[in-house]
């Protein structure tokens, strides 16, 4: 009776960690961001606090453009195994650290960075456009929910500018459609 009931128990958590675990082979996998750093929020005394977190990316498409986003991280246990649902409230900057190049064509909104934020159907996007009238590149973070999404976002924009001695500008348009 005893190991029907613990058995009972333990199949909601064996089943969790068993879709846990594709998501956690892609984060070992090095697609993760750069942790630059994190600030307690709100104090919990028996589990870890909530913490505000800040990560780095290069774009992966674009050489010489970098951002960085704020995002929450729950806390509790349930953030701590990835069972809580991360808030959506988001921030971003990107900048020019290096002259820009373009790897690839690319269209309007495509996806430069993309994360899970829970453990069902959240995730954390940053998408780049460009601003051709201006040769500005346009990136915007979001959170998205397979049923509902979030209206919380930010935006960030990079002017593409001379760098160094050889100052060749790139126009964002004949790269991005």
């Amino acid at each position: 009776m005893i190991h029907r009931l613990v058995a009972a128990l333990l199949a909601p958590a064996v089943l969790a960690l068993a879709l846990a675990l594709p998501a956690l082979e892609a984060r070992a996998a090095g697609d993760r961001p750069d942790l630059i750093f994190r600030r307690s929020t709100v104090f919990r005394l028996l589990s870890p606090n909530d913490k505000l977190a800040t990560y780095g990316i290069d774009d992966p498409d674009v050489e010489g453009v970098a951002c960085h986003f704020t995002v929450p991280e729950k806390g509790g246990w349930a953030g701590t195994f990835g069972f809580a649902e991360q808030l959506s409230d988001v921030s971003l900057a990107c900048r020019q650290i290096a002259p820009i190049r373009f790897r690839s064509r690319s269209g309007q909104g495509d996806v430069v960075f993309s994360e899970g934020r829970s453990f069902f159907f959240k995730r954390v996007q940053i998408v780049r456009g460009c601003d051709a009238a201006r040769n500005v590149l346009v990136y915007m973070i979001y959170s998205d929910k397979l049923i509902d999404g979030s209206p919380q976002n930010s935006t960030s924009t990079v002017p593409i500018m001379p760098w160094g001695a050889n100052a060749e500008i790139q126009r964002c348009s004949e790269w991005i459609r």
